[in-house]
């Protein structure tokens, strides 16, 4: 009794000193004291949570005080969010309602709250498309008050802070959601803190191993960082005294997510990431709106030191990205052979790139003035909503078309009449023929672009001046949507391509009844469907369109096939052939599971007899023993193993998140699985003798393929080979490193 008294008393503490730290970060901050309402919320909300615990054991209320303390600390938000965190639960978990919030804290904050209960709703829910939805439901609440989905991302990143008390298949999952949509939407906000803990806890819980040893690395280097960080910016301290600037001067560190985004994307180690460590310098403005001067004054003081890379200047200032960042990036080569990074920034600018829009709310001047930055948020609400409007037949396909803008970096292009643009880097004349209007983007044949005559596939550089043409002739294809990369673009062509589709789909359907007539045949959907089947549609309505679009033409086969009886002749063996396919026209090579039956707390045990009889290897990213997997629910109730890091099994993480199983390889090296890897290098004479003699001395491994080409004096080769293991790969391209001239050797 005693310890339990203990416990109570200990837990009493914990939230006691968490709500004074939150009450001590807000009375340090520039908003007013309204200390009165905040407490007020905490206590009704500890109230409401009463006796309930979270899976750490920590009593609730725990987490709705993180929230406000995120809220606070690292987005800078003011006592209505505040508030807003605190109660964030409380309509959702316990009996109050809306109406209660707002009878007792008023309409603003009972808004918000409501905004993030409708966002929560069905998260975890049994809908394949639960995810999608409630993304959905996230972003147009934006609209309505951006606070809703700053508070939704505090309350993620403290869920993935405290993510190690989840089961395994829930950790991966909601790492996965939120590697695949909250980080790359804290960045689109410019809420820069949150997104780089976003992507480091998911990289933590994804790659545990990884992170380690890259997190080590950063340890164990961090010495020699420091003193180059000295050596480089001692004279650059030296000149700005001089000129009387005060600033000062930090360490930017690259993240371990960040570090092995690198080594992945460049096949390197991490002792090859070179861009390790770059230098920040904030200053103060040396008079009221002299910031974006500055930034250049203090820029041309640092090349009377540093000779700079005149191809890596990155200018922020006179042009802010999409979410609001603003600073001047220069490369310096320093006194010890090295490029470094130098970030330029004021501290309004710092603010800004740290806590995002929040920060630009407290700098405007004016009620009713937008800066630039807010005006390209209302932009990109603008775009949000028209894609909304428009139902997207696929909950995938929408979290892939927001994704294309959401990780786009941005380039700025002219309209012939001097107006800029901003857009996502590798964004095409399609895409900007969009921009201007959906007729203009629909009847877009080409473009002038810098006075020189280019395909819509063109890609757009920064600075390119476009004049788009048009004719009324032109007509919207499928392969339209492989031209362009902006969301906006690919909502417009699709939108048009399903109203032409459901024309065709309606003449198709007329086109069959008519057949059916003049050859005196029942007009039945049951005989629509045969036709369907007849010619190798799973989908009535992609047959009619085919039809419509008078690529399929009905005539004597089709008569003879629907008037011939069952189990007579080749048509109907051709269609029970058909049958026994899946969805993708593959024959099914695993059991089919008891959705209802399986335990997902439990661990799949990747055996022998399991990997030949039960589960389905993904051909998207080919797992063998050794890589760390996980197993996925599909359509047809198979158990399809992916690796975790499988770029298809981050989507299916973040749309079917209910389907994902955590599962561990238990092999006795008696099965071989394919396998590929590339070898790049110079070419010289018996280089492809030496790569089969080293591949074939080693057991355990054996040749599939080989293929080599040749151009200039360097070669890439592709092998395909059968391994027990990631042991016997790792020891094939380790083997493969020791021939000279090879340079490079990764796994595809």
């Amino acid at each position: 009794m005693d310890a339990e008294m203990n416990k109570d008393e200990m837990y009493d503490k914990m939230v006691e000193d968490a709500f004074n730290h939150l009450l001590e970060t807000y009375l340090a901050s520039r908003h007013r004291r309204k200390v009165e309402i905040i407490t007020k919320a905490f206590n009704f909300a500890k109230h409401a949570h009463k006796g309930v615990k979270r899976l750490s054991g920590e009593p609730y209320i725990m987490h709705p005080i993180a929230v406000a303390q995120i809220v606070c600390s690292d987005i800078g938000l003011g006592s209505t969010s505040i508030c807003s965190a605190l109660l964030h639960d409380v309509v959702e978990d316990t009996d109050y309602t809306v109406e209660d919030i707002e009878n007792m804290f008023g309409h603003k904050i009972a808004q918000i709250v409501d905004g993030l209960t409708k966002i929560s709703g069905g998260i975890f829910g049994d809908h394949a498309s639960a995810q999608a939805e409630n993304f959905k439901k996230l972003l147009l609440t934006m609209s309505d008050d951006i606070r809703v989905i700053l508070i939704k991302m505090a309350d993620r990143l403290h869920n993935m802070r405290t993510l190690g008390s989840q089961p395994l298949n829930k950790r991966y999952k909601i790492a996965g959601e939120t590697l695949y949509i909250y980080a790359p939407l804290a960045n689109r906000l410019g809420l820069n803190t949150i997104k780089t803990q976003l992507e480091d806890l998911s990289f933590k819980y994804e790659h545990p191993a990884e992170y380690e040893e890259i997190s080590n690395k950063l340890r164990d280097t961090e010495e020699h960082r420091n003193m180059i960080f000295e050596h480089f910016t001692a004279p650059i301290r030296t000149i700005l005294d001089a000129k009387g600037i005060k600033y000062e001067i930090k360490a930017r560190v690259k993240t371990p997510y960040s570090i092995w985004t690198k080594m992945q994307n460049k096949h390197v180690p991490f002792e090859e990431i070179y861009d390790i460590l770059a230098v920040r310098i904030i200053f103060e403005p040396t008079e009221k709106g002299s910031d974006n001067q500055d930034c250049f004054s203090i820029y041309v003081a640092l090349t009377q030191i540093y000779k700079s890379h005149p191809d890596r200047i990155r200018d922020w200032v006179s042009h802010p990205k999409a979410n609001g960042y603003q600073a001047l990036h220069v490369t310096l080569m320093s006194n010890d052979g090295e490029w470094i990074e130098v970030q330029i920034r004021s501290q309004r600018m710092n603010e800004i790139a740290e806590r995002g829009f929040a920060a630009h709310w407290k700098y405007k001047e004016g009620n009713d003035t937008k800066d630039g930055s807010e005006a390209e948020l209302d932009k990109w609400l603008t775009t949000i909503k028209e894609i909304l409007d428009d139902p997207q037949p696929d909950a995938i396909d929408f979290l892939d078309t927001i994704k294309l803008n959401l990780f786009a970096s941005e380039i700025f292009v002219f309209t012939p009449k001097g107006e800029f643009r901003t857009m996502p880097s590798g964004s095409t004349v399609l895409d900007f023929a969009f921009t201007i209007h959906t007729f203009v983007g629909s009847h877009c044949i080409g473009a002038k672009v810098n006075h020189k005559l280019v395909p819509m596939s063109y890609k757009l550089s920064s600075g390119d001046q476009v004049e788009v043409i048009v004719s009324n002739s032109q007509h919207v294809t499928h392969k339209w949507l492989e031209m362009v990369t902006t969301a906006k673009a690919r909502t417009k062509i699709s939108a048009i391509l399903r109203k032409e589709e459901r024309e065709a789909r309606n003449k198709g359907e007329e086109t069959v009844n008519n057949f059916f007539i003049k050859e005196d045949i029942p007009q039945s959907s049951e005989n629509m469907e045969k036709l369907a089947k007849f010619h190798e549609f799973n989908k009535l309505d992609n047959f009619l369109v085919q039809v419509g679009q008078e690529k399929i033409k009905l005539g004597s086969a089709d008569k003879e096939f629907l008037t011939a009886k069952e189990g007579s002749g080749r048509n109907w063996r051709r269609i029970f052939r058909f049958g026994r396919r899946n969805k993708d026209g593959e024959q099914k090579k695993a059991e089919e599971v008891n959705i209802d039956t399986i335990d997902r707390k439990k661990v799949l045990d990747l055996n022998e007899d399991s990997v030949r009889r039960k589960y389905v290897l993904a051909d998207c990213c080919k797992p063998i023993p050794g890589d760390l997997v996980m197993g996925y629910i599909d359509d047809d109730n198979r158990i399809v193993i992916h690796k975790v890091e499988c770029s298809l099994g981050a989507l299916l993480k973040s749309s079917h998140g209910n389907r994902i199983l955590s599962a561990k390889w238990n092999m006795n090296k008696e099965l071989l699985f394919p396998a590929t890897i590339s070898i790049k290098g110079l070419d010289k004479i018996g280089l492809l003798n030496q790569i089969t003699q080293v591949i074939s001395q080693l057991r355990n491994v054996n040749i599939r393929k080989l293929q080599i080409e040749s151009d200039n004096g360097l070669f890439e080769s592709m092998v395909e080979m059968y391994v027990h293991d990631t042991t016997d790969l790792n020891n094939v391209i380790t083997d493969l490193k020791k021939i000279p001239n090879v340079k490079e050797v990764s796994r595809i």
